[in-house]
């Protein structure tokens, strides 16, 4: 957050981390950019060497320059996201963003200590190979979240059988069907009615990316960038990943959905 705030660019920060926003402490340069983060994705995996990372989003400032930056700054729909990405921590340690002219990716060389562009202009299969959700929550789900990952795990209609892979890293599972195609799911639970991941750090900034790959990310009845925050640390499901997959899984989600007031 430190150094975000002494780049002159940004007037205000938030994370999953803070109870409210952080603006630019006075007597420091603000600039137009507002900048939400999940500073480490994936901590519990810390201790035994598996993929983490950071995720963030950037927006415009939509308040007066003359007042100070806040709140509503931060409570913007994923649609008006200006710039997005994560930074991956495993076996090399790559930044992928997207400004909404594509998605590049960049891997770092430690030996000039530079970030080199190594997958330009990546794009998601329309159909993916795997299918990444955590079935020990199983008998929490309804009957169309079970009939979904069902028909990704044994197969219905035209959706064919996928190979399960999940991590318990967000940034880790959206890497990977992000580069070979699949559909990452945490639906809403009878312990998490409104989901577990929020909106503004994680589902909002992977849908972004995701959609100028190829891809889709819907709640299970709205697009993810339609949605407007009402709250800085508002929850919500997740359905992301290759665009008929996902299609799919919005169908079957939204024709038992209770609709949204």
């Amino acid at each position: 957050r430190n150094s975000v705030h002494h780049t002159g660019r940004v007037c205000v920060t938030a994370s999953e981390e803070d109870q409210v926003p952080m603006p630019v402490p006075p007597g420091k340069p603000a600039g137009k950019y507002v900048v939400l983060y999940d500073p480490l994705d994936g901590s519990t995996n810390i201790d035994v060497n598996v993929s983490i990372g950071t995720i963030f989003s950037i927006h415009k400032r939509v308040t007066k320059r003359s007042s100070p930056a806040g709140l509503a700054d931060c409570l913007q729909a994923g649609k008006k996201q200006v710039a997005a990405g994560y930074i991956l921590y495993g076996s090399s340690t790559m930044l992928v963003y997207t400004t909404g002219q594509g998605v590049h990716g960049f891997t770092l060389d430690p030996t000039i200590g530079e970030f080199l562009l190594s997958h330009p202009n990546i794009t998601t299969p329309p159909v993916g190979k795997y299918y990444s959700v955590n079935e020990s929550n199983w008998n929490r789900w309804t009957p169309p979240v079970q009939r979904v990952v069902g028909a990704f795990k044994n197969g219905e209609g035209k959706v064919q059988p996928k190979n399960a892979r999940y991590i318990g890293s967000l940034v880790a599972d959206f890497h990977r069907n992000l580069i070979s195609g699949g559909i990452f799911l945490y639906p809403a639970d009878t312990n998490h009615p409104q989901g577990k991941l929020r909106l503004l750090y994680e589902a909002g900034p992977l849908a972004f990316m995701v959609e100028q790959a190829g891809g889709r990310a819907t709640d299970g009845c709205r697009s993810i960038l339609d949605i407007v925050p009402a709250d800085l640390h508002q929850h919500t499901p997740l359905v992301i990943g290759s665009k008929d997959d996902v299609a799919y899984a919005a169908r079957v989600l939204s024709a038992e959905a209770v609709p949204v007031k």
